[in-house]
């Protein structure tokens, strides 16, 4: 699903596409902002959306094998909810799917 369908679906349950679009694009925008700011975002069932550090290291190059060193970043993480963990895990034994 990418954000266009999302819309549809949520426009299906609001009524409205515009107000759908309006709504989706406020909560990603609120979430993207608050993390940025190193706040953490919690959403109860669903999950938690935080900013981690990726400390500087040395790692190698595949093809040569030679020493690279690769500059601290941040980035954002997501970790599932019970509520969201448990539903995932009863669609995936409804589908068969493994990767």
């Amino acid at each position: 699903m990418n954000k266009r369908e999302l819309v549809e679906a949520i426009s299906d349950r609001v009524g409205d596409k515009r107000t759908a679009t309006e709504a989706v694009n406020a909560v990603i925008d609120t979430i993207q902002k608050a993390v940025a700011s190193g706040d953490k975002v919690s959403i109860t069932g669903f999950g938690a959306f935080e900013m981690v550090n990726k400390p500087a290291r040395t790692a190698r190059n595949p093809s040569t094998g030679a020493e690279i060193n690769v500059a601290e970043s941040w980035a954002p993480k997501f970790r599932p909810g019970s509520e969201f963990k448990d539903l995932v895990n009863e669609g995936g034994k409804k589908s068969g799917k493994k990767k």
